[in-house]
């Protein structure tokens, strides 16, 4: 039914690409729409919060270093700032999983190590389990605890990073005979 689908919903938080920020709006409108899970569809629609969230979303802007920015507009922020505005959304949520779709696809290098090392000490701080998609296997072995490998849809491998091996890379990376001829 629709209430257990927005209840489940609302355990499951998303980090984007793209960030999927209303750039118009100032970090803790931003943040705020992380709570619309916890509301009623009128609060919800008429954009009304409680005190309870504004507290939830200040909180969630300090965890990922943006104190003192939450009247600024996402506009106006750099991409790495953007994403942590991102995740401050999903940790105002309150979830138990976050599910993260290349996180970093649009940062620099020294970004990228910034924003998977917040959500590792997020993960690690606060039990909440992430589950990412990168397709950069350097940087699931220096971030992640469990590397999944699919293909097609199907696993085709599942273990620790450091059992990652150049061998194991290759299994994992050799195309299949029809992947071949579909080239």
């Amino acid at each position: 039914n629709a209430q257990e689908l927005r209840a489940l919903r609302r355990r499951v938080g998303f980090v984007f690409q793209q960030f999927n920020l209303v750039k118009s709006h100032t970090v803790l409108r931003n943040v705020l729409n992380g709570r619309l899970g916890h509301r009623g569809l009128a609060a919800a629609l008429l954009g009304r919060f409680e005190a309870e969230d504004e507290a939830k979303a200040l909180e969630a802007i300090q965890a990922v270093g943006l104190g003192g920015r939450e009247h600024s507009y996402c506009a106006a922020m750099s991409g790495g700032q953007q994403q942590r505005v991102a995740i401050a959304r999903v940790l105002a949520q309150e979830p138990d999983l976050i599910l993260a779709d290349e996180p970093t696809a649009s940062l620099d290098p020294k970004l990228t190590t910034s924003v998977l090392g917040l959500l590792r000490r997020i993960n690690q701080e606060r039990g909440i389990s992430i589950l990412l998609n990168l397709h950069e296997i350097e940087l699931a072995k220096d971030y992640c605890d469990r590397v999944i490998a699919l293909r097609a849809g199907k696993l085709i491998w599942d273990g620790r990073p450091d059992e990652m091996s150049e061998a194991r890379l290759e299994e994992i990376y050799k195309l299949s005979d029809e992947e071949l001829e579909a080239l």
